[in-house]
């Protein structure tokens, strides 16, 4: 094939995104759009304007369109729970897949979907735009590198997506336990909490949650959370999250016996030890003081492709132009994260090991949805999401 054709399922508000914002600006050098998807005929109506003269074809069932082989990959872009069921589809199919985030809402259901993606020949990809922030690149290559030493404390405050009430009401699935399975940490929050494990290097031994829900909105499930986190070397973690806070900070810090990283305004400062500090406790016959320090600006290539990067990496991964950057299977540590964060929260914050057992998860959170109810809302309506992508690093 010369070029990969993509299908898009769902098109609400960040389906559409991808259409007026990446495939309608040309952005995917090697991949062209061919199909949409939606269940919901006012949106499929109202995609029309932005592929006018297009050769794009419209199914409002999936397998539909699956079966109209017009596709060669497919962006799965819907609420959460549906991510498992419709990646899985494709791959029994051979069809290659990008999953939005999260993987999935639960870890069963995640599971699962690995086991299918294992046996199947076509390549199954996450929507981890984050991974491609230059910052972030460099951040997980000088800890993988050794520069900060011994890992000792990390630390994330992401409280900058404030959401108004308004926000909620753009679809009736939207934080309810039913449709959503979650609030802040399942809907914002997947990309820290992939990135909090993709770029120190490894996954926290165990965490406690304290969840807060609907402290800020009129919703069911969590929008305040702090969760403390434990790893194997005896390090430790505080994650802090909300969509109730403005104005809000994002202020990622990992340190460790050789120094600090600190990301924060789209900049990474490297606070950099002349010795190790625990040599530097072994040796000094001074009572007080530490080991001298310089601070410098970390410089990096200055490249954030975000969505675009991950869609023209699939595209030319797909025809072995490049190496696949992020394999979907990599989905499960973020959603362990996730459920352990959750299960903690609602068990009076004790402490989890990771990974949650998935059957006891799974057994809670359906106690939560046999309760929910889905939001009286206009699910027709979209919103254009480009400006939520985060800024370019400087």
């Amino acid at each position: 094939m010369q070029k990969v054709r993509f299908g898009i399922i769902g098109v609400g508000n960040q389906g559409s995104s991808y259409v007026r914002n990446i495939f309608n600006k040309g952005q995917v050098q090697n991949g062209v759009l061919t199909a949409l998807c939606d269940n919901n005929p006012v949106k499929l109506e109202s995609i029309k304007k932005d592929i006018d003269g297009q050769s794009v074809q419209l199914f409002s069932q999936y397998k539909q369109m699956l079966d109209a082989n017009v596709c060669d990959a497919v962006i799965v872009v819907v609420p959460h729970y549906a991510h498992p069921e419709m990646v899985i589809e494709c791959l029994n199919r051979g069809i290659h897949v990008i999953c939005e985030k999260p993987a999935g809402v639960y870890a069963k259901q995640v599971l699962e979907m690995n086991e299918v993606a294992q046996k199947s020949n076509a390549k199954f990809g996450m929507m981890f735009n984050q991974r491609t922030n230059c910052v972030y690149r460099t951040m997980r290559q000088m800890i993988a590198d050794g520069k900060i030493g011994t890992l000792q404390r990390v630390n994330w405050i992401i409280t900058d997506w404030f959401r108004p009430e308004y926000y909620y009401q753009t679809g009736s699935w939207r934080a309810t336990w039913l449709g959503e399975g979650g609030g802040v940490l399942i809907n914002q929050c997947p990309h820290q909490l992939d990135l909090v494990q993709w770029v120190v290097g490894k996954m926290p031994k165990s965490v406690r949650g304290f969840c807060q829900y609907g402290r800020w909105h009129d919703i069911e499930v969590e929008d305040e959370v702090t969760a403390f986190l434990q790893y194997d070397n005896g390090a430790t973690g505080v994650f802090i999250t909300t969509t109730g806070e403005t104005p809000g900070t994002n202020r990622f810090e990992v340190s460790g016996t050789k120094g600090k990283l600190l990301c924060e305004n789209d900049k990474l400062y490297f606070y950099q030890n002349e010795q190790d500090s625990q040599e530097f406790s072994k040796t000094t016959t001074k009572a007080f003081g530490s080991p001298k320090k310089t601070v410098v600006e970390v410089q990096t290539d200055g490249q954030n492709p975000q969505h675009k990067g991950i869609i023209n990496n699939f595209a030319n991964a797909i025809l072995g132009l490049e190496e696949f950057f992020v394999d979907g299977q990599e989905g499960i540590n973020g959603v362990d994260l996730m459920n352990a964060i959750e299960f903690s929260g609602w068990n009076d914050g004790c402490e989890v090991t990771l990974p949650v057992d998935p059957d006891l998860y799974l057994a809670q959170l359906n106690e939560r949805r046999a309760k929910s109810k889905l939001r009286d809302c206009d699910d027709s309506a979209t919103v254009d999401t480009a400006s939520t992508y985060g800024s370019n690093p400087k």
